[in-house]
């Protein structure tokens, strides 16, 4: 017998069979009518060459091979219930996994230290690893299962694959040194553009929603430093007359350490949507359901890094 082309409904039929000892009785259990019973045990006697049952007074005795089927037959189809089609569970108390997170250059400022509090408290057994990657490596990654959650903004990750919940918007800041003499100045659109900037260029990072606001505007600043990294603006801003204008979150970060100062750019400017996304392959994993839920509940309408 060819088992790929066994229809496995079969087993189900014959293990009540087994069971019930007799065609009615088995049909009652399944909730099928005497015929189609009686037409699958004609198939399961023409698949196995055997009779299987076989009428003994008012019901009906296994065969010697029934008898040997009996175990396998209830332990496939106990497999098939328990390891297929068992109810997906997560219990963040208990579990250990690790999430792989992509964060934008605000996210893990903003997002990690109440994660990982939050973490800390109702699942000590999971971890968080974060990548930055560019744009399309990250979709790549997303589909291919590399990366749970990218949390930040992310305006490339688009397209019936992806999904997103909306966060909060954050917005930008100006940053100078404390005793800068522009601060005691009228803080007006004509000094901003006469002071000299320092500009972090990041590729498909919030940074562009503030330099295409400038676009818009046609205005044309003083740019004497560009530098892929916040890392050394904080320094280079402190020890100069130099201002550069960044994520609100990163400037109150970098205020902490350095004597900076924080001022609202002298005109409108974009707020940056924070988000998290998904792929769609992770959309009913109970375990990301979970982080999400979790996520959602610290941030969604919040912006921690302007909270008291």
């Amino acid at each position: 017998m060819d088992y790929r082309r066994f229809d496995l409904n079969l087993l189900v039929v014959l293990d009540a069979l087994l069971e019930e000892g007799g065609v009615n009785a088995a049909a009652r259990r399944l909730g099928m009518s005497q015929p189609n019973v009686s037409f699958a045990l004609s198939k399961l006697r023409h698949s196995f060459a055997d009779q299987l049952l076989v009428r003994h007074g008012a019901g009906m005795r296994p065969t010697p091979l029934a008898e040997n089927l009996r175990e396998p037959v209830k332990r496939v189809l106990n497999g098939i219930e328990n390891d297929i089609f068992a109810e997906r569970k997560f219990d963040p108390a208990v579990a250990e996994r690790r999430f792989v997170l992509s964060t934008s250059d605000i996210g893990e400022l903003v997002f990690l230290p109440h994660l990982m509090r939050k973490l800390a408290d109702e699942a000590p057994g999971i971890t968080l690893e974060c990548r930055s990657l560019a744009p399309t490596d990250l979709a790549k990654a997303m589909a291919h299962g590399e990366v749970d959650l990218a949390l930040g903004y992310f305006p490339d990750l688009v397209g019936e694959a992806f999904i997103a919940q909306h966060l909060f918007d954050h917005p930008f800041t100006c940053i100078a040194r404390k005793d800068h003499p522009a601060m005691d100045e009228q803080w007006s659109l004509e000094r901003f553009l006469q002071l000299g900037h320092i500009v972090v260029s990041q590729s498909g990072r919030s940074q562009e929603l503030f330099e295409a606001q400038l676009q818009r505007m046609e205005l044309s600043r003083r740019i004497l430093l560009q530098s892929p990294h916040f890392m050394s603006v904080p320094l280079l801003v402190a020890q100069s007359d130099l201002i550069s204008t960044v994520p609100k979150a990163v400037g109150a970060i970098m205020a902490r350490s350095t004597p900076l100062c924080l001022i609202d750019p002298p005109f409108p400017t974009p707020s940056i949507v924070l988000q998290q996304h998904w792929h769609l392959r992770s959309q009913d994993d109970p375990a990301a359901i979970w982080m999400r839920a979790l996520i959602a509940g610290l941030f969604k309408g919040r912006d921690p890094s302007l909270c008291a």
